[in-house]
């Protein structure tokens, strides 16, 4: 930028943050169950013609849980679960069953495992 006439700079703008209800379109929920800790899939690797933050968050899902994309992401976890509900909803990512209240003592050992194998990845 160029001096004015007074020879001081000129202020410059400020970067504004995109507030995360733009993203969204100003929803704040989904009609997906999607807990933090649910595992993402995505069942076919074409060109699905998504831009702009949907496009981060599905090249990012793969084989990981809803927290860690919105970690991944730099994005609040509300924004991401509306992000992934509506790509579950498209048929471009999977979400692979959690445990539940009737879940089997086999079933939540599976997902201490899980978790840990990726805790220790880190």
């Amino acid at each position: 930028m160029t001096p004015d006439s007074n020879g001081a700079e000129p202020e410059r703008p400020t970067a504004r943050r995109v507030r995360p209800y733009t993203i969204t379109s100003g929803r704040t929920s989904t009609s997906v169950n999607l807990p933090v800790e649910a595992r993402l899939r995505r069942p076919r690797a074409f060109e699905t013609g998504l831009t702009g933050v949907s496009r981060q968050v599905l090249d990012t899902c793969d084989r990981r849980s809803v927290a860690e994309v919105s970690a991944l992401t730099s994005m609040p976890i509300g924004v991401v679960r509306v992000l992934l509900g509506d790509l579950v909803e498209q048929g471009l990512v999977e979400v692979q069953d959690t445990i539940t209240d009737g879940s089997s003592t086999d079933e939540r050992i599976q997902l201490i495992e899980r978790t840990l194998r990726g805790l220790r990845a880190y």
